[in-house]
């Protein structure tokens, strides 16, 4: 399966996408940068991101819970 189901924008120039992808045989969760690049219509992805194996997703979960937990104690959010 290939589907983005998340995007949000990282600056003027270049949003984020969240999805799940097929790699080899392998499902993915896919989190990268995509860019406007000089005279393309369409944005392309670019090298900087993530893919890690969709049996990780708990430890991602939990990732993400942790650095939300430490931005409200240092009152960043």
């Amino acid at each position: 399966m290939d589907k983005t189901v998340s995007v949000f924008k990282k600056n003027k120039f270049q949003e984020v996408r969240v999805g799940v992808r097929e790699y080899k045989g392998n499902d993915l969760i896919d989190i990268r940068t995509w860019t406007m690049t000089q005279g393309a219509e369409e944005m392309v992805p670019t090298a900087k991101g993530v893919s890690i194996n969709v049996t990780l997703l708990q430890e991602l979960k939990k990732a993400i819970s942790e650095v939300e937990r430490a931005l409200k104690e240092n009152k960043m959010i």
